[in-house]
């Protein structure tokens, strides 16, 4: 094979020849990304091609067989088993051959590129009745040409199996660079008339033939033993009783034989009706015991796991993230369906009842809630990522994460395999597809030193044996790849091993396609992300206390599952959402961060450009720190980079002009009305373009110092302060009548309040890096606020009180700052918790549009404006589910506003859109990010945003139109 370090230069010259619109980088910026999956491996590719079309795949699967350089086709990049990663060049499907090419509903199909997300296809069959059956826990993100590599399943494979179970053909292109159609009944040429391809195609499947013929002993009793049977190639798919079905045998290849570029697809009815019961045992075992007999009652799931999961989405969540599970400390979820909804609750009770008298169980119940649902389903498919960090610390890893038995062996497995655990002195964290037999489980192997490592192999090599002795399978969907491929000489024959091998020989002579998995297969210890230790010294100004080291450990909390990659659900990641590069992701900025603390790919340490880059359009929403199941904070790892980046060197100008702000309004404040003046004139876009500030915006009017004593002043009640209202520096120069609408609302709620004035939380230095301004500036707020007084602090601004609960501590690492951290609440959090029994705000209006502010989206778990408005008695409340775009600095710098503008675009302007003129709904917006945000968007239409103060404010005026404002 040719070193690929000499190969790529006339490799990239030959695809610009051959492939001329297909884009090629080859830049720490994006090697350093590809380098990882969600596996505990390593692998710096060469180049990372992101093709459009077939014709693409082609040109770089020929320009890499000249060149001797591997292939490794990529989707989602969600693969655990180090599937996804590899050497040479890697080709992204994701990014843009992800269409649906056509839906079928009479005949039940769809065609589809590889690169197409799962939820996509299920979103657009859906609107036919139809759907496409596996359903891994990575649905968000996944892609189809993943599914078909590893020969997937999902939560509901007790119904609707593996992949290769929904495959009619497979579009692909061969090792030599030819495109062939692979088929239920044998491979021909994608092009008839091409009749060179037509003579390769034909020997093709002769050799494959021929190789069947001599095998037909160990392919009829090794394979297809077991529903889960994935490890290895699926050779029996071939034999003649199945009719030669290359398509499935195909399957589950993991790119190692041919790259799929699209796929014809078998889709299934959805159900009329469904529910879920949730289970509840002492041990797995015992929910393990019972699952031959839920196996009975034709279940569509039955999904297991064990408390730590549960724990840790509720430290990270908040305690009522996960509700509807009954006493136990492990369960089970088991789904019934059907034609009608009573008949499947009565089959639901009656096999509730059944389970009962087992005695097993410690409790039991029947979800009728849809919203209950789909939080309990959510705790479940973040399994893998909770399962990494757990709430009492420390890091678990895959690798022996997806071994499966059948389903009546599994308890007496369980048993066993955690003696195994045991013996080794390790602790798994277990969850998985029980129904199917199958197991993931996260464990906390030392893979960062050499002893550690050995400890692993030992321990691998047992669990393969032992695993093989209850007649099961080394892997049940995720594949082998680099994890399990060598330990395959544990669970088959010589001669099938070598079966595999000549399979592979005849698909891919040169072994360039994904080389390092199933066949001549890498070490399963060889790789390791972990291998190298942390090179570049991280005396960092935050503390990051719950990572035991430090800033190393905080961004080695990502683990590559790819939640904020998901274009549904939760709010992270909106600048990926918005561009769809993996860089702008959460995961991508993460792994480059990594590449950065190793002294990898990027070896400019701190001053590196690409980190930079790749940081610049994260908009430190923190969304990442709750939606991702790992709590990975890259608006936090954004500001160290920020400070130790820029440390001794001058900054971008909206560092100044922006981070600076708190300082420049309080001084604007005495002169407001002619500091407005000239902003809204000639002059003021001068002042913008000189502080690099977009003049595509308006830039909000300042208040005067007079403005918030008028707003306070009306706002007394002589009653004894139980609560201590901050204000912070946006609500006092922007929009000190929020400040006067919330004293009266916390007088009205029962806990009024006394005033603070002239603190800042420091968070615009914060987020531009500039930390060790910031540390001095809260440093003067805690000594203010830490004075003894134990009131409850109310923040009016969400992003202010993030910061005080979150930033303040972890900058500041002092008793003094927890205490004042542990005493803020948002307005809807103190109106939560702390208002009298029986409070009822004035008449509200029936429907109110609601803009979350991200930070208290992220920071105050359990405590959201929604559910308060629900509780208070507004009948509908349409959340605009996601950042609205603006984020403090980042939507006025200039360089960010598209960005900013594509965000809203996601969920924040549609809402707004859709609000009927002739009955208008009020717009509720907390943040003076969103608000502002807002106005920009919707002003023209006469739409403005209150803060919940606002709307709640027993003093305002009562319009006769919703959404009208004085």
């Amino acid at each position: 094979m040719t070193d690929t370090t000499t190969a790529l230069e006339p490799l990239v010259a030959r695809l610009a020849e051959t492939a001329p619109g297909l884009r090629v980088e080859t830049g720490p910026g994006t090697t350093g990304l590809y380098a990882y999956d969600a596996s505990n491996y390593r692998v710096p590719p060469r180049a990372v091609a992101f093709a459009r079309s077939a014709d693409d795949v082609v040109a770089v699967v020929r320009a890499c067989r000249e060149a001797g350089v591997p292939v490794t086709a990529r989707g989602g990049g969600t693969s655990m088993a180090g599937n996804a990663v590899g050497p040479g060049v890697v080709l992204d499907f994701s990014r843009h051959m992800n269409r649906i090419l056509d839906i079928d509903p009479m005949a039940r199909t769809a065609r589809v590129e590889a690169g197409v997300n799962l939820d996509a296809l299920r979103s657009a069959t859906a609107l036919y009745g139809l759907t496409f059956g596996p359903d891994p826990s990575s649905h968000s993100r996944c892609t189809l040409g993943g599914m078909i590599g590893n020969d997937a399943c999902g939560n509901r494979s007790v119904r609707h199996g593996r992949t290769s179970g929904h495959i009619e053909a497979l579009e692909i292109v061969t090792a030599d660079g030819v495109r062939a159609v692979a088929g239920r009944t044998g491979l021909r040429a994608a092009d008839p008339s091409d009749t060179d391809a037509v003579r390769r195609v034909a020997r093709l499947e002769a050799d494959v033939r021929r190789l069947i013929d001599a095998n037909l002993a160990p392919i009829r009793t090794e394979l297809g033993r077991i529903p889960r049977q994935v490890s290895g190639y699926q050779l029996h798919h071939l034999l003649p009783e199945h009719g030669f079905d290359m398509a499935r045998a195909l399957v589950g290849t993991e790119g190692s034989c041919a790259v799929v570029t699209a796929a014809t697809v078998r889709l299934v009815a959805t159900a009329q009706a469904s529910t879920l019961l949730t289970l509840g045992y002492d041990d797995v075992v015992d929910a393990a015991e019972d699952v031959p007999e839920i196996l009975r009652w034709n279940p569509t799931a039955v999904e297991g796991m064990d408390e730590a999961i549960v724990a840790t989405m509720r430290a990270r969540r908040g305690p009522d993230s996960v509700t509807g599970l009954p006493e136990g400390r492990a369960w089970l979820y088991v789904e019934l369906d059907g034609d009608d909804a009573a008949a499947v609750n009565a089959r639901a009770a009656e096999l509730l009842d059944v389970l009962k008298a087992r005695g097993r169980m410690t409790g039991g119940r029947v979800v009728e809630s849809p919203v209950e649902r789909r939080s309990l389903w959510r705790v479940r498919e973040d399994g893998a990522g909770l399962a990494a960090r757990l709430v009492e610390g420390g890091e678990s890893w895959p690798g022996w994460e997806d071994a499966a038995v059948a389903p009546e062996n599994l308890a007496a497995y369980l048993r066993d395999f955690r003696k195994l655990l045991a013996s080794h002195g390790l602790t798994g964290v277990l969850y998985g597809h029980f129904g199917a037999g199958c197991v993931h489980v996260r464990i906390d192997f030392d893979l960062a030193t050499g002893t550690g490592r050995t400890a692993t192999r030992r321990f691998l090599s047992e669990a393969a044996a032992l695993v093989v002795e209850h007649g099961g399978t080394l892997s049940g969907e995720h594949g082998d790849g680099r994890a399990r491929s060598e330990l395959l000489e544990v669970m088959y024959s010589h001669r099938l091993i070598r079966a595999f091998a000549e399979f592979k020989e005849i698909l891919d002579p040169e072994g360039l396609l994904n080389p390092g998995v199933i066949v001549a297969p890498a070490r399963l210890d060889a790789d390791l992300a972990l291998h190298t230790p942390e090179l570049l010294p991280v005396d960092t100004l935050f503390t990051f206390p719950h990572d035991e080291d430090g800033f190393a450990g905080a961004v080695r909390r990502c683990v590559g599952v790819g939640r904020c990659r998901s274009d549904a659900g939760g709010v992270m990641c909106p600048s990926y959402r918005a561009t769809g590069e993996e860089n702008d992701s959460t995961r991508g900025r993460a792994r480059l961060l990594q590449e950065m603390v190793r002294g990898g790919t990027v070896q400019e340490g701190w001053r590196s450009t690409e980190v930079r880059d790749a940081l610049d359009l994260c908009l430190s929403c923190k969304a990442c720190s709750s939606d991702c199941p790992v709590g990975v904070d890259m608006a936090t790892y954004k500001a160290e980079f920020l400070h130790q980046h820029y440390k001794g060197r001058l900054r971008p100008r909206s560092h100044y002009s922006l981070g600076w702000l708190p300082l420049t309004s309080a001084l604007a404040g005495y002169a407001a009305r002619p500091v407005n003046a000239l902003l809204r004139g000639p002059v003021g876009k001068l002042l913008a373009r000189l502080g690099g500030v977009t003049t595509k915006r308006r830039i909000p009017a300042f208040a005067s110092r007079r403005a918030l004593r008028h707003a306070l002043r009306k706002a007394r009640t002589g009653e004894p302060a139980k609560t201590l209202l901050f204000v912070d520096s946006f609500t006092r120069a922007f929009r000190p009548e929020v400040a006067g609408a919330a004293s009266r609302v916390l007088a009205d709620a029962g806990i009024p309040c006394a005033v603070e004035d002239g603190l800042c939380c420091g968070l615009t230095w914060v987020s531009t890096g500039q930390l060790s301004i910031a540390r001095r500036i809260m440093a003067r707020t805690v000594a203010r606020l830490d004075n003894g007084d134990d009131r409850p602090i109310v923040v009016a601004e969400p992003s202010c009180a993030a910061a005080l609960k979150r930033d303040v501590p972890e900058l500041l690492d002092t008793r003094a700052a927890r205490r004042v951290a542990a005493r803020v609440h948002t307005l809807t959090g103190a109106l939560t918790d702390l208002a009298a029994p029986g409070w009822t705000p004035p008449d509200l209006p029936d429907n109110v549009v609601l803009q979350t502010h991200c930070h208290e989206y992220a920071t105050f778990a359990g405590r959201r404006p929604h559910d308060l408005l629900r509780t208070l008695g507004v009948r509908k409340v349409d959340e605009a589910e996601g950042c609205c775009g603006l984020a403090g600095n980042f939507g006025f710098e200039e360089q960010h506003y598209d960005t900013s503008m594509a965000v809203a675009d996601l969920a924040l302007k549609p809402r707004l859109d859709g609000i009927d003129p002739d009955a208008p709904a009020v717009v509720v917006a907390d943040g003076f990010s969103c608000a502002t945000q807002i106005d920009h968007l919707a002003a023209d239409r006469g739409i403005r945003a209150l803060h919940l103060a606002e709307l709640l404010d027993p003093a305002a005026d009562r319009p006769g139109q919703p959404g009208e404002n004085s």
